[in-house]
């Protein structure tokens, strides 16, 4: 089967629908599938797995979309490059991810000759993030009925997206390569010093919730200087805003890391004894949480949707009120005080992390593109078999 996965984010700056992308790659590579991966770029990726294999359409520009920064093409000049792409490739299934998220996704499923997927991650905001346009709308609307396939990644985005964009969807989770993910990688080294690490991992956002951390890390460490709190993530201007609140407060022991590149990434977790995410909303599902969990580290999170979805509390982790500092302290106070507590919600997390394994997703996701592929057989047999309606009639 030939597959194109299209991203409309730009593939030179890795988030959760990139990483989800190039783990589909590498499943359905090991499969035996072709795979090609359609997006923008503001510079050559530097994903030695997709070398040969990834095709350039348009360059992104940064844009504020639900309280994140997305970095989309918005570029309305794209179809000789699409055009060109779909006719030289001649793919079995077009795999879009946000289809209607401007301007590639649209435009591909546009003038995509062949069965089309769409999966939906997101969640909050404005539906499709443009649905305020009523042309975008209109578009929209009629666009879906190219769709051969839905796939939403949790239960909170198939109830956001199906409000807006009907059909049969199947939730179809997040994975995680467990591979690469496991409890066997190192530690970093110099955070190996007999303190209780707290881990942060994410772009630093205002709805990821690192001021209510940083304030409920202050809270705990007045009461126990064993602790100490990692913060792993893109970001500058806000970077810059929490480094001079950790100052003016005098908090001791915050490393700000930056950003880590994907091999970097499980041996921080490695490091971590507690892995906490205070999200405040709009997250769709929790990958980092389960990220974690495959390395068995607890979880302190916030009691939002899309958490909930991985997280049990009390099972594989905490779970409190977002934006609620006491609470969220409260939690880390009683994990970093309780090991056996620790080590057994880490066990937990180990046992949920497996059922998400990129292996099952994909076959999955193989098995929903056999279904649309079957529907849209069907769909051309019977309006080949419509009567042709004759002058007269």
């Amino acid at each position: 089967m030939k597959i194109a996965l299209v991203s409309p984010y730009d593939f030179a700056h890795p988030g959760g629908v990139v990483n989800h992308i190039l783990a589909l790659d590498k499943q359905f590579c090991a499969m035996g599938h072709e795979v090609r991966i359609i997006a923008p770029a503001s510079e050559a990726p530097v994903f030695t797995q997709i070398k040969g294999r990834f095709i350039q359409i348009g360059k992104p520009r940064s844009v504020p979309i639900s309280g994140s920064i997305a970095r989309i093409c918005l570029s309305v000049r794209l179809a000789k490059d699409i055009k060109r792409a779909l006719e030289a490739e001649k793919f079995d299934i077009v795999h879009l991810h946000e289809p209607f998220m401007p301007m590639l996704c649209s435009a591909t499923l546009r003038f995509s000759p062949t069965v089309n997927v769409g999966t939906f991650h997101a969640l909050g905001g404005r539906p499709g993030y443009y649905i305020s346009w009523p042309l975008f709308y209109y578009i929209m609307r009629y666009r879906n009925r190219k769709l051969h396939g839905h796939i939403a990644v949790s239960k909170p985005a198939y109830q956001y997206a199906f409000k807006h964009v009907p059909g049969d969807y199947q939730i179809i989770p997040n994975g995680i390569d467990l591979e690469h993910f496991h409890p066997g990688v190192p530690a970093v080294e110099r955070f190996r010093d007999g303190m209780i690490n707290i881990l942060f991992v994410g772009r630093m956002e205002k709805r990821k919730g690192l001021d209510y951390l940083i304030r409920a890390y202050a809270k705990l460490k007045a009461e126990n200087t064993a602790v100490r709190l990692i913060v792993v993530g893109p970001g500058k201007v806000l970077r810059r805003r929490y480094e001079k609140m950790v100052k003016k407060q005098a908090i001791q022991d915050v490393e700000f890391v930056g950003r880590v590149s994907y091999d970097e990434l499980p041996m921080y977790y490695k490091t971590a004894d507690i892995y906490c995410s205070p999200a405040t909303g709009r997250e769709s599902f929790g990958i980092v949480l389960l990220e974690a969990m495959a390395l068995g580290k607890p979880i302190v999170a916030s009691r939002i949707e899309g958490y909930r979805q991985v997280v049990t509390d009390g099972g594989e982790g905490l779970l409190v009120a977002p934006k609620n500092v006491d609470e969220l302290s409260a939690a880390l106070k009683k994990l970093a005080g309780d090991e056996n507590l620790r080590q057994s919600m880490g066990s937990r997390g180990l046992i949920t992390a497996a059922r998400y394994d990129w292996k099952l997703v994909a076959c999955r996701i193989e098995e929903l593109y056999h279904k649309a592929m079957q529907n849209h057989s069907k769909r051309t047999k019977a309006g080949s078999a419509r009567p042709v309606k004759q002058q007269g009639d």
